[in-house]
């Protein structure tokens, strides 16, 4: 029954095929393809955009040197203020045994500090990306 089915099939394919006519594309097929394809490939890729910009970055660096002459070119000593009544007395004596480095405590402070500062930029960031 199948293979009779087949048959029948094949046959009416055949016709098919030898009635229908050769269809050819038009003669700038190739350049309508082509065109199409350029198009097509050219992509909305996202343009890379540095968190902190360039202006920031200088700001920073001023705001940093700045510190640094001021704190090397003032002979003053100045009082720490409120600090100055706060009693680190158990702190102390509870890190009594532990010896940092001098280069681990600065690498420790720089952390906290842009740690301090790049929550906030991200969180702008982000925000801001989730809102467009």
């Amino acid at each position: 029954m199948k293979e009779n089915a087949n048959k029948n099939i094949d046959q009416f394919v055949d016709r098919v095929m030898k009635s229908s006519k050769l269809e050819t594309p038009s003669f700038d097929f190739t350049a309508k393809v082509m065109s199409q394809i350029t198009v097509n490939q050219i992509s909305k890729v996202t343009v890379y955009k540095p968190l902190i910009s360039k202006t920031t970055w200088g700001i920073l660096l001023v705001l940093t040197a700045g510190m640094v002459g001021f704190q090397i070119f003032s002979q003053e000593s100045t009082s720490l203020g409120w600090f100055d009544k706060l009693d680190f007395s158990i702190v102390s004596n509870l890190f009594s045994g532990v010896k940092i480095s001098q280069t681990t405590m600065y690498s420790l402070l720089m952390f906290g500090v842009m740690l301090f500062i790049q929550i906030p930029l991200l969180k702008h960031y982000f925000n801001k990306r989730f809102e467009a």
